[in-house]
């Protein structure tokens, strides 16, 4: 069995061709989307400023095998952007991300003399 490891990964983008209909609904919901929607999920949580509705971020947990790395943890988590996205008839251009994997990132703890 492989080992899985836990990856976070920030996706983000530009809006591109949005219709009409989907701009006013983007600007209706963006008081939903600030910062305080910022939050890791499996489904993933769109962030957007209202002014200018130009860019997005999108926050997904990725779970994968540790051998598969961070590039695939990244494909998977672009592909579910992608099907959200589309599904919600929102125009995007190209996607980029940047991935943490959580079961190697180093933990800087202070030590009590510093504290």
């Amino acid at each position: 069995m492989n080992e899985q490891h836990t990856y976070r990964v920030i996706v983000r983008g530009t809006w591109d061709a949005l219709s009409d209909e989907a701009r006013s609904r983007l600007l209706a919901e963006a008081a939903d989307h600030g910062m305080l929607s910022m939050r890791f999920t499996e489904e993933g949580t769109l962030s957007y400023e209202a002014s200018p509705l130009k860019h997005f971020s999108m926050r997904f947990v990725v779970v994968s095998d540790a051998g598969d790395g961070e590039e695939m943890a990244a494909a998977l988590a672009q592909e579910r952007a992608e099907t959200m996205l589309r599904g919600l008839g929102y125009g995007f251009g190209e996607l980029r991300s940047t991935v943490t994997d959580l079961d190697t990132m180093k933990i800087n703890y202070r030590s009590a003399s510093r504290r």
